[in-house]
C-alpha cells in the first residue's frame, strides 16, 4: 500500500506541476514534488519515501529539465537540484522513522505499563480481601491457643464459628478467582439442559437460608415460566451472587425480591434490593473484576450470562434501591414423546 500511494503521489505532484509550469521557473515547480515526499513520509515508512523520491526525479526530469521528454540533462545545474529532490526525500524520511520509532517505544512502554497495572490489581485487590478474614482467623486462633481454657463455652464457641466462617470466605474467594481464569481462558464449557428456573431458585434460597435471614425475601415466579435451556449449576450460582450481594450491602430488614418473567423470547431474571442504592456512575463498573466492593461474585455473573448468550446490568429502582437483571435466551423445547403423553 505505501508504494501504491507513492506511485500515486508521484502522478499527482506531476499533473499538478504541469498546470504550473506555465506560470512559474522549472525550479519553483520542482517544489510540489518535495510536498509529495513530505505527504508520503508522514504516512509510510523509508522503502515507500525513497520510492516517491526516486519516481519524482525520475517524472521530474522526463517533464520538466530540458531537453524535455527525455531523461538526458542538458545543464549541469539541474542535476544539483535533483540531487537536492532526493536528498531532501531521504532526509524527512529519516526524520519521520525517527518519531515513529520514538512513538512506537513510548506506546510500548504505556501498553507495559498498563499491563503491569491490569496484573498488579487482582494481586491487591486478593490480597486485601485476604486480609481480614486471615486477621480475624489469626486473632481467634491465638486468642484459643493462649487462654481457649479459660474461656466460658460460650466464648469459645464463638471464636471456634468465627473462624470456620472466615475460613469458608476465604475458600469461596478462592474457588471465584479459579473459577474466573477458567471462565476467561475458555476452559469452561456449558453444560445446557432444559431446566426450571423455579426449581434453581427454590435450590438457592434453601442454601442461602442462613445468609440471608436477616433480610425480608419476597419471591414473585409465576409457576408457568417456561422451560430454559440451560446450564442449571451456573445459573444457581448467577442467583445466588446476586442474592448474597444484595443481602451484603443492604442493611438488616431490607427488603430483596426475586423476580422473573417471559418476554420477547428471553426470560428476564430481576434482583432487586430497596436499600440505598448504587450511584449512577457505578451501574456498569460495578460488573468489573475486582470493583469497589464487589469482589469477583458480579463478575463472575457477566460472563456466565454471556456463554449463555445474554444479558446482565444494574438499574436504579424509583424511589430508592437497585434492580440486577439477566436475560436467559428462550428456545423452543422439545415435544414430548408419545407415551410420556399418554401417561
Amino acid at each position: 500500500m505505501g508504494y501504491a500511494w507513492a506511485a500515486g503521489a508521484t502522478i499527482t505532484a506531476t499533473l499538478v506541476a504541469l498546470g504550473l509550469d506555465a506560470y512559474f521557473h522549472v525550479v519553483n515547480v520542482a517544489l510540489v514534488y518535495l510536498i509529495a515526499v513530505v505527504l508520503v513520509a508522514l504516512r509510510y515508512g523509508r522503502g515507500p519515501v525513497v520510492a516517491v523520491s526516486v519516481l519524482n526525479v525520475a517524472a521530474f526530469n522526463f517533464f520538466f529539465i530540458p531537453p524535455r521528454g527525455t531523461f538526458h540533462v542538458d545543464d549541469p545545474q539541474y542535476l544539483l537540484t535533483l540531487a537536492m529532490m532526493l536528498a531532501v526525500g531521504l532526509i524527512v524520511s529519516g526524520l519521520t522513522e525517527r518519531v515513529r520509532a520514538r512513538a512506537r517505544a513510548q506506546a510500548d512502554l504505556a501498553i507495559e505499563a498498563e499491563t503491569e497495572r491490569v496484573r498488579s490489581a487482582p494481586l491487591a485487590s486478593i490480597s486485601h480481601d485476604l486480609r481480614t478474614p486471615l486477621a480475624v482467623i489469626t486473632g481467634s486462633a491465638s486468642t484459643l491457643a493462649e487462654r481457649g481454657e479459660r474461656l466460658p463455652p460460650e466464648e469459645r464457641a464463638s471464636l471456634a464459628q468465627s473462624i470456620f466462617q472466615q475460613a469458608r470466605e476465604m475458600s469461596e474467594l478462592v474457588t471465584k478467582v479459579l473459577q474466573m481464569t477458567r471462565l476467561e481462558t475458555g476452559a469452561m464449557k456449558l453444560e445446557r439442559d432444559w431446566g426450571s428456573l423455579n426449581e434453581i431458585a427454590g435450590a438457592v434460597l434453601r442454601r442461602l437460608r442462613d445468609r440471608l435471614a436477616t433480610h425480608m425475601v419476597m419471591v414473585d415466579l409465576p409457576e408457568d415460566l417456561p422451560l430454559v435451556r440451560m446450564d442449571a449449576g451456573l445459573v444457581e450460582q448467577v442467583l445466588a451472587n446476586l442474592l448474597e450481594n444484595a443481602a451484603r450491602h443492604t442493611p438488616p430488614r431490607t427488603l430483596i425480591r426475586l423476580r422473573a418473567q417471559a418476554s420477547a423470547g428471553e426470560m428476564v431474571v430481576s434482583v432487586e434490593d430497596f436499600g440505598p442504592g448504587l450511584p449512577e456512575g457505578d451501574l456498569e463498573r460495578i460488573f468489573k473484576k475486582f470493583h469497589r466492593g464487589a469482589g469477583l461474585g458480579l463478575a463472575i455473573c457477566r460472563a456466565i450470562v454471556e456463554l449463555h448468550k445474554g444479558r446482565i446490568w444494574a438499574e436504579r429502582l424509583p424511589g430508592v434501591g437497585t434492580a440486577f437483571r439477566f436475560t436467559l435466551p428462550l428456545e423452543t423445547p422439545p415435544a414430548l414423546p408419545a407415551e410420556a403423553l399418554a401417561q
